[in-house]
This record gives C-alpha cells, sequence and structure tokens, in this order.
C-alpha cells in the first residue's frame, strides 16, 4: 500500500475498505438486533395499514355510493366482510379510523426503536473511534491529523446514524409500498397497473445511473470537510503566530481556499441531486398522468380503450389515483435515501479507515509485569528512524531514504543517579528519551528497564514507572487542580498542595483569585509559560515515579525561579533514575553522566569536569553560555577537538 505525496496513512487504509457499510451492520448490528427488528416490523405494519384506507374507499364508493357492484376486497373473502349496507358502512367507518390509528401508534414505535438503534450505533462507533485514536501511534499525530479525526467523530458519526435512522427505515417502506402497491394493482386491474407502473424501469436505470456518477463526489465532498476542518484546527491553534506576524490576510485566504473546495464539492453533488428528485418525481408524475388518462377514458366511455378489455369500475378507479399517489412520494424519497446511502458509504470508509490503521506501539501478547520498579535504565545499540515507522503506518519499506533520528546509542543509569543529553536542536535529544516510554519503539537494539525489555512488559506499568516533564507543556481545559492531579485521578487536596510545593507553584498558585480551582483555559493560556510548567512538573511530583524524565522542564521560567524548580528537583531526583535535556548546562553540571548528541549519535560521554578537561564540543558549549563567546567562536573555528 502506498500514497501519494497529499495522501496520509488515514487515507490510504480508508481506500482499502471493502463493503463498508455491510462491514458497518454487520459489526454493530448484533446485540442491537432486537431494537431494530421491532423498528422495521413496526414500519412494516404501519405502511400496509396507510394502504387501507384506499382501498375501503374504492369498496365503498363501488357498494354503497354508486351501487355498482358488491362489497368486497382483494385477497379478503367475501365471508368475512359485513352483508348489510349500514354495516358495511360503518365496517367501512371503523376499519378507516382503526387504519390511522395503527399508523400513528405503529410510526411512533418504529421511530423510537430505530432511533434507539442509530443512536446506539453512532454512539458505539464514535467512542471506538476515540479509543483507536488513544492507541495510535505517535507518528500518526506527529502527521498532524486532528481534523481528519475530528471530522470522524463528529461529521461521519451523523452521517452514519442519518442512514440508520432514515435511510434504512425509508428504504423499507419504499419496499413495502412500491411492493404493496404493485400486487394490490394488479389484483384489482391488472390491465390499469401495467399503465400505472410503465415509469418504474425508467426510475430504476434513472437511479442505477445517479448512484454510479453521484459517489466519487461524495468521496471528494467528505474529503473536503475532513480538509477543511483540518485548516480551521490548525489556524485557530496558532492564532498567536497569526497575529504576532501580521497573517491575518494569509490564514483568512487559506480557508477561503478550502471552503471553496467544499463549497465545489458540495454543490457537484448537489446539482446532481437537483436534477434527480425532478427526474424522479417527472416519472412519477407521468406514471399519475397515464392512469388518470387510460382510467378515465375507461370509465367515460364504459369500455376500455385501445386492448383493454373488461370494466372499471368508479370505486377502483379512485383506489388507482389515490395508491398511484401514494407511490410518488416513496419513489421520489430515493433520491434522500441515495443522498443519504453514498454519504454513509463515504463516512463508513472513513471510519473503518481510521479503524484499520495498525498500531505497532500496543500491548504484548503475554506482557510481563514490571513490578517494584528499582530504576535501572540501560539502553542497548538503539536506532529508531521516523520514517521507517511512517513506512510501517502505510505498509511500505523505505529504501536508503529512512531519516536516522536515532543511532546506536548505548548508556545506562543506575537508581539516584542522572545521565543529561545536550547537543544543538535536532540532534534527537528529546525523541532518545520518548523511546524510554515507547511513544515510539525502537528500530534496532533494545531499551531495558531493570533488565526488562520494554517491549514485553505493560505499557501501564512503565508508563507509571516513568515520570515525563516535558518542554511543550500541555493542560486541559480545567482547574489547576484538575491539571496537576491528571493520571492520578484520586489524590486528595493535600497531596496537590504537597506536590505544588516541591515544584514551586504554590505560591502563585494561592496568588490567584480561585485558588487551586482556577480554570486554567485551552491549553493552559491563562497562564504563563512559567506557570504551566510548574503546573506540569507539580503533576509529575505526585505521580512519584522511580524514572524521571525532565526534558528541558526548566525552559520557560525566568533564572529565579529556575533556581527554586531546581531546588526542588534536586530534591526529587535523590533517589530516582533521572534522564535530564536542558538547554542551560548549569543545571545538569552535577550529572553522574553527560551526552553529548551530534547527527542522532553520542559524540562525547563523561562527568561536566572530564568533559571540560576533554576541550571538545561539551566544552565549547559551555563556554559560549559561560560567557567566553569569542573563545567559543574561535574554537569553533579552528573546528574543535574530536
Amino acid at each position: 500500500m502506498s500514497t501519494t505525496d497529499d495522501e496520509t496513512p488515514f487515507d490510504a487504509y480508508r481506500d482499502e475498505v471493502d463493503r463498508p457499510l455491510w462491514r458497518l451492520f454487520s459489526t454493530y448490528a448484533p446485540g442491537r438486533l432486537r431494537w431494530f427488528t421491532i423498528g422495521m416490523a413496526a414500519n412494516f405494519i404501519a405502511q400496509m395499514s396507510s394502504l387501507l384506507p384506499p382501498l375501503i374507499l374504492g369498496a365503498a364508493i363501488d357498494a354503497l355510493f354508486a351501487g355498482d357492484g358488491p362489497y368486497s376486497l382483494p385477497v379478503v373473502p367475501d365471508a368475512w366482510l359485513p352483508a348489510g349496507e349500514m354495516a358495511q358502512f360503518w365496517f367501512s367507518v371503523s376499519t378507516i379510523a382503526g387504519a390511522f390509528i395503527a399508523v400513528g401508534l405503529f410510526t411512533w414505535i418504529y421511530g423510537v426503536s430505530a432511533n434507539l438503534f442509530a443512536h446506539d450505533v453512532m454512539h458505539t462507533v464514535r467512542v471506538d473511534c476515540f479509543t483507536k485514536m488513544q492507541n495510535l501511534d505517535m507518528t500518526f499525530f506527529d502527521d498532524k491529523q486532528t481534523g481528519e479525526v475530528m471530522a470522524v467523530l463528529n461529521d461521519d458519526t451523523r452521517n452514519l446514524e442519518m442512514f440508520l435512522d432514515n435511510a434504512l427505515v425509508n428504504s423499507l417502506r419504499l419496499l413495502v409500498m412500491v411492493g404493496g402497491i404493485t400486487v394490490l394493482l394488479f389484483l384489482i386491474n391488472w390491465q390499469l397497473a401495467f399503465v400505472t407502473l410503465v415509469a418504474v424501469p425508467a426510475m430504476f436505470l434513472f437511479t442505477y445511473w445517479f448512484m454510479r456518477v453521484v459517489e466519487p463526489r461524495y468521496v471528494r465532498q467528505r474529503s473536503a470537510v475532513a480538509w477543511l476542518n483540518t485548516r480551521l484546527e490548525n489556524s485557530l491553534s496558532g492564532v498567536g503566530l497569526t497575529k504576532t506576524t501580521s497573517s491575518e490576510d494569509y490564514e483568512v485566504g487559506r480557508v477561503r481556499k478550502a471552503s471553496k473546495r467544499l463549497f465545489d464539492d458540495t454543490m457537484a453533488v448537489l446539482k446532481l441531486s437537483y436534477l434527480y428528485r425532478p427526474g424522479m418525481e417527472l416519472l412519477a408524475g407521468v406514471a399519475f398522468a397515464a392512469t388518470f388518462l387510460v382510467g378515465g377514458l375507461w370509465i367515460v366511455n364504459g369500455a376500455g380503450p385501445g386492448p383493454m378489455t373488461g370494466t372499471l369500475q368508479v370505486g377502483e378507479f379512485v383506489t388507482f389515483l389515490f395508491l398511484t399517489q401514494f407511490i410518488v412520494a416513496p419513489l421520489a424519497e430515493v433520491s434522500n435515501i441515495v443522498d443519504q446511502y453514498q454519504n454513509a458509504k463515504a463516512s463508513s470508509e472513513r471510519v473503518f479507515g481510521l479503524m484499520d490503521i495498525p498500531v505497532y506501539v500496543s500491548e504484548p501478547d503475554n506482557p510481563e509485569p514490571l513490578e517494584d520498579v528499582a530504576g535501572h535504565v540501560e539502553y542497548d545499540h538503539v536506532t529508531f528512524s521516523y520514517a521507517t515507522d511512517e513506512a510501517r503506518a502505510v505498509g511500505d519499506e523505505l529504501e536508503g531514504d529512512e531519516e536516522i533520528v536515532v543511532e546506536d546509542v548505548s548508556f545506562s543509569a543506575d537508581p539516584g543517579e542522572t545521565v543529561a543529553l545536550v547537543g544543538a536542536t535536532g540532534a534527537g535529544k528529546s525523541t532518545l528519551l520518548k523511546l524510554l516510554l515507547r511513544l515510539y519503539d525502537v528500530d534496532e537494539g533494545a531499551i531495558r528497564v531493570d533488565g526488562q525489555d520494554i517491549r514485553d512488559v505493560r505499557l501501564n506499568d512503565l508508563r507509571s514507572a516513568v515520570g515525563y516533564v516535558s518542554q511543550e507543556t500541555f493542560l486541559f481545559d480545567g482547574s489547576i487542580a484538575d491539571n496537576i492531579r491528571y493520571g492520578n485521578f484520586d489524590a486528595s487536596d493535600v497531596a496537590v498542595e504537597e506536590a505544588a510545593r516541591a515544584a514551586q507553584a504554590h505560591e502563585f498558585i494561592e496568588n490567584l483569585d480561585e485558588g487551586y480551582e482556577t480554570r486554567v483555559g485551552e491549553r493552559g493560556i491563562k497562564l504563563s509559560g512559567g506557570q504551566r510548567q510548574r503546573v506540569a512538573l507539580a503533576r509529575t511530583v505526585l505521580q512519584d515515579p522511580e524514572v524521571l524524565i525532565l526534558d528541558e522542564a526548566t525552559s520557560a521560567v525566568d533564572t529565579k525561579t529556575e533556581l527554586m524548580i531546581q531546588r526542588s528537583i534536586d530534591r526529587l531526583t535523590e533517589d530516582r533514575t533521572t534522564l535530564a535535556i536542558a538547554h542551560r548546562l548549569s543545571t545538569i553540571r552535577d550529572a553522574d553522566t553527560i551526552l553529548v548528541l551530534e547527527d542522532g549519535r553520542v559524540v562525547e560521554r563523561g562527568d561536566h569536569e572530564s568533559l571540560l578537561a576533554d576541550d571538545g564540543r561539551y566544552a565549547t558549549l559551555w563556554e559560549a553560555q559561560a560567557g567566553n563567546l569569542d573563545q567559543a567562536l574561535e574554537t569553533l573555528a579552528d573546528g574543535g577537538r574530536e
């Protein structure tokens, strides 16, 4: 399976989905068939009941009002019908009234049942999609698929609900009405029935053409919806950058372009729909007009026109006209059914396209427990490539163009030790530490915790044992207390406050109007960068992990706050294994081991003093940060000592 430059793994798997609506029904209908069956049965009874009034009316006209014939009904034995005129009259009244009551009652039953079925499926599909999204590899989210997933969770599940609730019900209504009316028409007068149904084959051919032509247009429309969602999500997330760079017109232009694409693709669908529905109504109108013409001439002349023989009673003619009108509505409704079918087909392809994306970073089949963690961490000749992971996501194998991010890295850290990683941006430091959490899996080599390969242990055990404070702090919209508790949802208020104190966050929290109940806004926008970072650190303190990852954990705070946080970190790391990344080398000068990374490889290792004595890359970085800029530039110009 391969993708084009504009295609994502999501698109590639969507294109491979086979019989999506059958898969939807076979996957989600079992366990809910009771409601579906009740709904379909009630719908059948309601539609059949709606055919009784015109039959009764025709019989009453012929037998009671015009006196042209006996009181008879198709399929019903005459012995079952009343004999006297008044008995036939009241039978007609009560049967018509009962039919309307039955239509109302069973319409309500099928409406409730069908909605229970459809909305329960929609709810389950949405939750399953979100669950799948939670389990997808980080590579998926590195490709920025948020808009795609939001389109599935909202628009596509709604399309499926409309199909299951409306299209299936209306399809059964169509089959019952067309089939039932066809049978009744032939039982009443088979010759006139041929006239009435002459347009039906043309309707089916017209519908077949419409479905073939409109399907690819629906696919493009759903893709345009997802693209617009992605563009809107990206633009709103980056509104701060947009304003500071005066790029509002540029963003409006990009959204306008995406919206215009959706407009064009939607109009391509609507143009066909507006052709189809009037076309169906025209064909149905032709059938009605032909019935009125032939039946009217038959009544007026007293004999069938052309090759038609026999008699046509007034009541039969009235019944024909009513039933012909009854058949117009469900046939004209075919356009909506086809619309909903095509929409649901495109949406179910997207749903199962998401479901079918394989997850490579997953729980092993027989996971080993990771208990009583001491915190010994070992990287054993670890190599990792993002490009290789992307190739796995689409089933391809890249040949020679892998983007190696981490290459042949080995080191170990014992409990209570700190290993620090330094290097230029893009050297692979953050990726190297994310591998310990199995946010990605290594391509070669192994990472072990207490001697166990992390690919063999339970993910929950691993991630509970490793605390991670990122340079890109994320807070959910909620209270500060809720954000500190995140991942430890049962923690007490006292524990939350102690964690905040340890992270030097308690003082600023107490100064807020609502203290720990202050809402932080989406992504923590109401707090400063330093405040967000201290809340994130408090969250990790509350986790109390055996292994601590600090990915430039103090990068967003001022020097005074950094010193306070650093003291807290020093106390936090006394008896833990700590892996730290810092752009300020002063914060890691006391680390037991410092690794200098360049292009994903370890080019220097040692403690602070030994690396300074080696006078290599680390010494150059230290001199630059210590203020000896002229000497650092001179050293770099000479190439440094390897």
